[in-house]
């Protein structure tokens, strides 16, 4: 039987759209609120569709030499332009990223997962260091 893990995919998220982009500064004081985006399709673009569609993205946080990993949020998007009248013919399109506000008081590592409702999970990540 194979392991989640083992369906997660990665890739560079400046070829493949599918990959979340964190952006976050590379050095933050402990203890200090500091910012986090993380989008899709920032160098190709993801469609938002009804029919093709980022679901939701995790992030989370590893502290450097912990053994466990901290959930910061789990944000879903749910309107892709669903309606009555048919796929793509509703009045609104949730986009698929996220600004959150987080401090931390050690050095570790910002992981992102993205679901795509047609290409499965996707993941990346970005290390954070204390200035």
């Amino acid at each position: 039987m194979a392991e989640l893990s083992e369906h997660i995919q990665k890739a560079d998220w400046k070829k493949e759209k599918h990959v979340p982009v964190i952006e976050a500064p590379d050095k933050v004081q402990a203890g200090e609120l500091f910012e986090v985006k993380v989008s899709l399709g920032k160098e190709i673009a993801h469609p938002n569709t009804t029919e093709h569609h980022i679901s939701w993205i995790s992030l989370y946080f590893h502290p450097e030499g912990e053994k466990f990993t901290h959930q910061v949020g789990h944000f879903e998007f749910s309107a892709h332009g669903e309606s009555t009248a048919g796929p793509n013919e509703g009045p609104v399109y949730t986009h698929h990223g996220v600004n959150v506000s987080l401090k931390v008081s050690k050095p570790g590592t910002l992981h992102a997962l993205a679901l795509c409702n047609i290409h499965g999970l996707w993941e990346s990540s970005k290390e954070i260091k204390l200035a």
